[in-house]
């Protein structure tokens, strides 16, 4: 049998590279090498640092993940790559597919999502997140001349604010302690602020920075009987949420979004793959490109992401980069 090589979190903040077995595809599977991958530092640091609750084992399983919680752990979902082998309809494409970080992998071949010819394979690695930015735009339910806050500039707010400046007559700003993320912003068209310069009275706000202190200021931001809605996911950790102020008086709504699931409103007529297509189409836009700070080469992944998973690294999207 053939081999590949994967990347393993195997202890709180420790991976490695092991062998992967690598069965001949079967009719209806095909063989894709690797390209390009993403580490989605939120998720994946959570991981690689130990703090999935139990709770959550089942539910935070990956696609194509192998092993289980909490350790060892084969586990990632922003793979772009070239069909070499198995379907004939679709050799030498390139592909996206949700998979972890591997220099090879038979998967059938629904699995894979052919990229449009004009979006670049180093570019597509922002797939799986700008599909989570969808999904949270539409769980927000943002109408056009909404007053759009959104905290934490991070790729998922970041692309989440993006999309947010596409629909007419929005006022969207983007907030982070960060003064760094404002060229990234601006790049992208989006406005940006610190904490203290953020516009309240919003209409609809939407949480991106996992912390507790920015979903404090969200509530602040929320204009009466305004959303919040909280894309962050907080692991094992248990946030305060400051209830006693004015979330009661006014009226504001707490909603989580998460991509597991198409957003209720979309559901009837949506279904995964339709979703990851769109998002696979709007990343045509190279402005995107400023999202991608960070490269690394596959065989240093492990040195790599103890780095990665630090919560100050300064790094929106990790690009892996397969030799």
């Amino acid at each position: 049998m053939d081999h590949a090589v994967a990347f393993w979190s195997t202890a709180p903040g420790a991976g490695q590279l092991r062998p992967q077995p690598l069965p001949a595809p079967v009719a209806g599977e095909v063989i894709v090498q690797t390209l390009f991958s993403g580490v989605s530092r939120g998720t994946e640091s959570l991981i690689f640092n130990g703090h999935v609750p139990a709770s959550e084992w089942p539910r935070m399983r990956a696609p194509f993940q192998a092993g289980d919680f909490p350790f060892p752990v084969k586990y990632g979902y922003a793979s772009v790559g070239r069909v070499v082998g198995g379907d004939a309809a679709l050799l030498g494409q390139q592909v996206f597919c949700l998979h972890p970080h591997q220099t090879r992998y038979v998967v059938p071949a629904s699995a894979v999502h052919q990229l449009p010819a004009d979006v670049p394979a180093s570019r597509a690695v922002l797939a799986a997140n700008l599909e989570t930015a969808l999904n949270a735009v539409w769980d927000a339910d943002l109408r056009a001349g909404d007053e759009v806050r959104v905290v934490g500039g991070g790729s998922i707010g970041l692309l989440t604010a993006w999309l947010a400046t596409q629909l007419p007559g929005c006022n969207v700003q983007l907030i982070d302690t960060n003064p760094q993320r404002a060229a990234i912003a601006r790049a992208l068209g989006v406005a940006f602020a610190l904490p203290d310069n953020a516009q309240g009275n919003a209409d609809a706000v939407l949480h991106a920075s996992g912390s507790e202190a920015g979903l404090q200021l969200c509530l602040q931001l929320a204009g009466f009987e305004a959303c919040i809605t909280e894309l962050s996911w907080y692991g094992d950790r248990a946030p305060a949420v400051p209830l006693g102020g004015a979330f009661h008086s006014q009226r504001l709504t707490l909603r989580a979004s998460q991509v597991g699931s198409v957003a209720t409103v979309q559901r009837p007529r949506w279904t995964h793959a339709r979703r990851l297509q769109l998002a696979l189409s709007l990343l045509r836009d190279s402005r995107l490109d400023a999202l991608l700070n960070s490269d690394g080469h596959f065989q240093n992944l492990p040195t790599d992401m103890p780095r990665l998973a630090q919560a100050d690294s300064g790094v929106i999207m990790h690009r892996v980069i397969y030799d």
